[in-house]
């Protein structure tokens, strides 16, 4: 059974955009979860506000990577991974896209699920393993006993509760906004800044969000059969995804700005999250490590339910279906992603080295699936008169060869 079903007429202007609005900020979670919390404290408590370009930088490949993935799912009415199920005939490729894909949902999980831990032990001092196990938990129980449509609402007050946090966070600290201001649009390269850097950019676009992208756009679906609704949908899926995004670059940006503001000012750098919310009492008070905390845990959930839809996705595209919780296939998808992270971070000696180890994974996977999908919206045979322009597939392609090269210097920097 299709998850999305239905024939619809949309209405047009603003309020039609509202109701679209929803499929990228569930992508949006993916772009402020706790690999990139740490990511950021990093580069603010360290380098101030001069890395800040590389949140401008790294979102606008987003944007067009994820329009990407959107766009395929509008116009085939399939996500990512029945696309590949569907159009990529060698076996043994379409089992290296699909089966790498399914393990960086489960590393990706693994990350989401220990920054839910760390937050939980932040705030009541339990053990983080115990945190990322009760975190595991209520995100299984809240995946399998609701609709999409309830999800989506949920995520979408998480995330505004994560920007009310750093607003909050930011109006207290001491900004230098000329600072800022220069950081956004100047790219600077300190010395020994070229890991942080590579972190933050090679981590911003991930496998697991290419796939959910072009799964959840589908509870946009009206009518596949009429080209004034896909030019539509097209419209007002780009201005979905371009309002998310940004909402994202917001987010990140503050990370950057108070590690800047309040670490960077007083010489404290930051290697832990748990230990950004211990230095934040003394300097700004109890209150704004605890509303820090709080949205360390938002963050950690919500991108843990995105991580486990996106491994239901993949799995269920495996046997050519769409995601349906209440379908088996995606229903084991879930737990196929979920379970093994929860597992893994019962025997990883340090959450740092669990972030460590996901993030080498996802640097391993993500060329796979950006090659895969450019391929896919670049073919006729897939998209008809809606495949990549030239001017797209330059601009796709030079996106996936910066990307690559990010992650592969990240890995490599890994082992080194």
């Amino acid at each position: 059974m299709k998850l999305f079903p239905g024939d619809h007429h949309p209405a047009s202007g603003a309020k039609n955009f509202l109701r679209y609005v929803g499929p990228g900020l569930l992508v949006t979670v993916g772009f402020i979860d706790p690999g990139n919390w740490a990511s950021n404290m990093a580069a603010g408590s360290v380098y101030g506000y001069r890395l800040l370009w590389m949140v401008t930088l790294s979102t606008f490949m987003l944007i067009v990577l994820q329009h990407n993935a959107a766009h395929l799912g509008i116009v085939t009415g399939r996500c990512l991974s029945e696309s590949v199920t569907e159009y990529i005939k060698n076996p043994f490729l379409k089992r290296l896209i699909l089966y790498t894909a399914v393990m960086a949902s489960v590393s990706t999980a693994m990350a989401e699920i220990l920054g839910g831990g760390i937050a939980l032990q932040m705030l009541f001092h339990i053990p983080i393993r115990l945190g990322a196990l009760l975190t595991a938990a209520l995100v299984v129980f809240f995946q399998f006993t609701n609709a999409y449509k309830k999800i989506e609402k949920v995520i979408i007050g998480f995330v505004s509760l994560i920007g009310i946090s750093f607003l909050i966070e930011v109006m207290t600290a001491d900004v230098s906004w000329g600072s800022s201001l220069q950081g956004w649009v100047v790219p600077a390269f300190p010395q020994g800044s070229m890991l942080v850097i590579m972190s933050v950019l090679g981590a911003v676009v991930m496998p697991h969000n290419l796939f959910l992208h072009s799964e959840v756009i589908q509870s946009r679906q009206w009518n596949l059969e009429n080209e004034e609704i896909i030019q539509k949908q097209l419209k007002y899926e780009f201005a979905d995804t371009l309002f998310s995004m940004i909402a994202g670059w917001a987010i990140n940006s503050a990370m950057i700005i108070i590690a800047a503001a309040v670490f960077f000012r007083h010489g404290k750098v930051v290697s832990d999250l748990a230990q950004a919310g211990a230095v934040l009492s003394p300097l700004m008070g109890n209150a704004s490590s605890v509303i820090f905390a709080i949205a360390l845990l938002f963050a950690g959930i919500s991108s843990s339910i995105t991580a486990g839809m996106a491994g239901g996705s993949i799995f269920a595209g495996i046997f050519g279906e769409p995601y349906d919780i209440h379908d088996s296939h995606s229903k084991w998808g879930v737990l196929i992603t979920m379970i093994p992270a929860v597992v893994i971070i019962m025997f990883v000696s340090s959450p740092f080295q669990g972030l460590i180890y996901s993030q080498m994974l996802l640097s391993i996977q993500l060329p796979i699936t950006v090659f895969a999908q450019i391929y896919l919206t670049s073919s006729k045979k897939v998209m008809g008169k809606y495949a990549n322009s030239t001017k797209d597939k330059i601009l796709l392609w030079v996106i996936a060869a910066t990307v690559t090269a990010l992650n592969v210097m990240l890995l490599i920097s890994n082992f080194s």
